[in-house]
Order: structure tokens, then sequence, then C-alpha cells
């Protein structure tokens, strides 16, 4: 048995309407659904990014396992190398500083920021896993 593509990944964050300005309204994701303030899912091309507040997903209702964390997550975004400049530029003049910016020995760069709740969003070379 083998498995297949990662399905969705979560991020917390407590405040949901600054989640979707940055996901929606900076990153350019499209918004799958609304989760009646218990999160937002957003599509990233084949796979769901699903941001909870992590009050609520703890609130054993839903029907399935309670879950959430505390402090900062991590989510990486395959980007071209090309593409790192426009998104660099986007980034800068919708107020989100860059943090920090690595050269892979491998080849290619990552760019890392952070989300309103303080996840740390990097920005990955496609063929960084490779």
């Amino acid at each position: 048995m083998k498995l297949g593509q990662l399905s969705e990944a979560a991020l917390y964050a407590s405040d949901l309407g600054a989640a979707e300005r940055f996901y929606h309204g900076v990153l350019g994701l499209e918004i799958v659904s609304s989760m009646e303030g218990r999160g937002i899912s957003f599509r990233c091309g084949a796979t769901v990014l699903l941001v909870f507040d992590p009050a609520r997903t703890r609130i054993p209702d839903a029907g399935v396992p309670t879950h959430g964390a505390k402090g900062g997550g991590h989510i990486a975004f395959m980007v071209d190398n090309s593409d790192l400049d426009p998104w660099r530029a986007r980034l800068t003049e919708r107020g989100v500083a860059i943090e920090t910016e690595v050269a892979w020995p491998s080849g290619g760069r990552s760019l890392y920021f952070r989300d309103p709740a303080g996840n740390v969003v990097e920005f990955a070379p496609p063929a960084l896993w490779r």
C-alpha cells in the first residue's frame, strides 16, 4: 500500500477574518468553504489549506476528533524562482515583512514570512524535496 498526495493541512488562527484577508486577499487563494466561525478552507492546487480557530476545534461538536495547536505552525507553498521577486514586491507593498530568505545548496531560494496569527509561511522552490 502507498499513500497518495497530501489532501489537506491545517493551521490555527484565533482571528479568522485576519486569516481570510491574508490567505485570500494577500496570497490570492480561493476560498473553498467557510465553517461558521470554526474555520476557513482555501484551495492550493490539488490540496486544501484549512485554517481553524483552535478554541472552536477543541469543542467536541463537529463529529470529528477535537484538535488544535499552540504556537506558530509552518506551511510551504511551491513557487518558481522566477516568481519570487514579484511575490516579494507584492508582500512588501501589502505590509508583510520578509523574515528570512534562504539560498539552498541544491539550488533555489525560499522566502519566509508570517501570517497574522504568527504561523511561518514559506515560498519554496519546487525541487526542494526532490
